[in-house]
């Protein structure tokens, strides 16, 4: 028998799983109240944003992978682009050379609430109302704060005192920050979700309501307010206040929308993700560059390909993934390009950055993400990417830097899995538009978000920054099939390590024992989990860490000591602190239904019957 941390959740009406309990609970609650999948996710997320305000925002972004039962599975894209004048030569005209990862220069238009909104309208049963209800009930009444929110807020303590005085007034009230056994209060947002319900009530049925709402974010007080905030001048981590592009005609153009997944078969599974304008894709490749037959699981063979592999991958992505370039997924995808591609990996880790020629291609990279492992080591004290929340912020594990005075910090992000008896099923990762990111706008209670630091100030890349193009953003939902059966829908936080942790995950479900009879989710999401850091990071400062890996230090010594003998620099994190996986399942066969949940941060929570 195998003992996990908790038992794999299974019951035939409904299950949850998300990195927090109280959207996991909010979520279940509609589905109790005859909401569907869609219905409980909308819910979910927008206590999210209550309850995780240091990790995802309304004015953020979220990837949906949702899977119709009985319908094809779709993409829904809340990645906002860049504003009109958000240009190479605007930011380079400022005396930048990267996008700043904090302020308003930072903020591509807002897309998180219309993916919400369009989710629920096309696919809800549910008023917007009655998904609303928990969140304002939590923003209006309070909840006890996670130690994370407070920890953050403190880190960025010197920073909303001086400078956005308005998220002082928000998480500093009588100059506390949020703690446990407080109950924290957001009655601004609270107050414009109120408003936004008012102002919609004559707009007739449910999906003219939703409409209505959609065209308040747009265009109404709320597009007003976000308009005013980008064109503030903010202290940002270029260390100077800058205004920002967004402006009303941005917000007023842009909605989310509908898209076919990028897929791969393997072994039986097909498995589902965002197109190449995310690192969804990247997930893929790592599955066509497995050999026929892996190595044993959790063995050196077995780590030490898995970074390797992933190596590959991420230099694929750093040299022809974007909106701003047609991506050739197919050749990267093909037999022939991956067979060539296994050819590179070999008995010794390796310290190169090497992005493949798919169809005869010339590869190319920035000329920041083209440093070479002698160079790259000034990047290392600044940081790599987003950090797992599962240990503080001062961590030496890379992708988790002190937090600086001028705002040069990191938010994370959060996932959300459901399913409900009829089958529907959802994967969502919202993030973006924390309270780190921008000062929050008085009149709304959240800020904007920083998704362009993802792009590139060079012209002609796939990742440039490109007016009215979506940067390239990290955030990857899966969803995964089994003769053409929607079974599995997982995630996790943690920016570039998304799809290396989801990738362990998903092959420790595949490849171990079975539990009672369907798949052993909790068991794949206990295991001993590991990243590394070898390719340029995706958030400012844009760092790398050539050859590393971070691991758990529950992972076998053994394991640990070869990696090192083969070239790996490994870092030994603590025992629980790689990855915040969420998952849900289904058995077409019997209608059983699964779920389990992280429990690294002492966040996460699966509940279902």
């Amino acid at each position: 028998m195998r003992f996990t941390t908790r038992p794999t959740l299974q019951g035939t009406f409904g299950m949850v799983s998300s990195t927090h309990w109280l959207a996991s609970q909010s979520a279940m609650a509609v589905l109790e109240a005859g909401g569907n999948a869609y219905d409980a996710a909308v819910a979910g997320a927008f206590v999210l944003h209550v309850v995780e305000p240091h990790l995802n925002g309304p004015a953020g972004e979220v990837t949906i992978l949702l899977a119709p039962a009985g319908g094809e599975v779709r993409v829904l894209c809340g990645q906002g682009v860049a504003p009109a004048g958000a240009t190479v030569a605007h930011y380079r005209g400022l005396g930048l050379d990267l996008v700043p990862g904090t302020g308003p220069l930072a903020a591509a238009v807002p897309g998180a609430f219309d993916a919400w909104l369009l989710l629920l309208r096309d696919h809800g049963t549910k008023s917007l109302a009655e998904v609303l209800d928990h969140a304002i009930g939590y923003a209006e009444n309070g909840h006890p704060p996670v130690e994370r929110v407070g920890a953050t807020v403190e880190s960025v303590r010197k920073l909303f005192e001086t400078e956005w005085t308005s998220s002082a007034e928000l998480y500093l009230p009588g100059g506390r920050a949020p703690g446990p056994g407080r109950l924290l209060r957001n009655p601004a947002l609270a107050a414009t979700w109120r408003r936004l319900l008012a102002e919609t009530a004559g707009a007739g049925g449910r999906e003219a309501r939703i409409d209505a709402a959609r065209e308040v974010w747009r265009s109404g007080f709320i597009a007003e307010a976000l308009v005013r905030q980008a064109a503030r001048p903010t202290m940002d981590t270029s260390g100077e206040r800058h205004a920002g592009t967004l402006t009303a005609a941005d917000l007023a153009a842009w909605s989310a929308a509908y898209e076919r997944p990028a897929t791969y078969d393997w072994n039986g599974w097909t498995v589902c993700k965002a197109g190449p304008w995310s690192q969804g894709p990247v997930f893929l490749q790592q599955l066509a560059l497995l050999p026929p037959e892996p190595p044993r699981y959790g063995t050196a063979d077995y780590v030490h390909l898995l970074v390797e592999n992933c190596k590959l991958a991420m230099a694929d992505r750093e040299a022809w993934y974007g909106d701003a370039a047609e991506v050739p997924l197919a050749d990267l995808l093909s037999a022939r390009y991956n067979a060539g591609r296994r050819r590179l990996v070999g008995d010794r880790a390796s310290y190169e950055l090497r992005p493949g020629s798919p169809g005869g291609r010339a590869p190319r990279l920035s000329a920041h993400a083209g440093r070479t492992a002698a160079t790259a080591g000034e990047y290392d004290a600044l940081g790599v990417g987003e950090p797992t929340v599962a240990k503080p912020p001062t961590s030496p594990v890379p992708g988790e830097p002190e937090v600086a005075a001028d705002g040069g910090t990191r938010g994370d992000t959060c996932h959300l899995d459901v399913v409900d008896r009829w089958g529907n099923m959802v994967a969502a990762t919202p993030s973006g538009g924390w309270l780190q990111s921008n000062p929050v706008v008085p009149e709304l209670g959240f800020p904007l978000g920083t998704r362009l630091q993802m792009t590139w100030l060079e012209e002609g890349l796939p990742n440039s920054l490109t007016p009215g193009r979506r940067p390239r953003t990290t955030l990857s939902p899966s969803i995964a099939l089994r003769d053409g059966e929607p079974v599995l829908a997982f995630g996790t936080p943690g920016g570039d390590q998304q799809d290396q942790w989801q990738l362990h995950f998903f092959l420790a479900a595949a490849l171990r024992a079975a539990v009672r009879g369907g798949l052993d989710l909790q068991g794949a999401v206990d295991a001993p989990n590991w990243h590394n850091d070898a390719f340029p990071g995706s958030f400012y400062p844009r760092g790398t860490r050539p050859g590393s890996v971070t691991v758990e230090s529950r992972m076998d010594p053994g394991t640990i000591a070869e990696l090192r003998r083969r070239g790996h620099d490994v870092t030994v994190g603590d025992p629980w602190s790689e990855g915040r996986l969420c998952a849900v399942a289904r058995d077409p066969g019997t209608g059983i239904l699964s779920a389990a949940a992280n429990p690294r941060g002492m966040q996460g929570y699966a509940v279902g019957r």
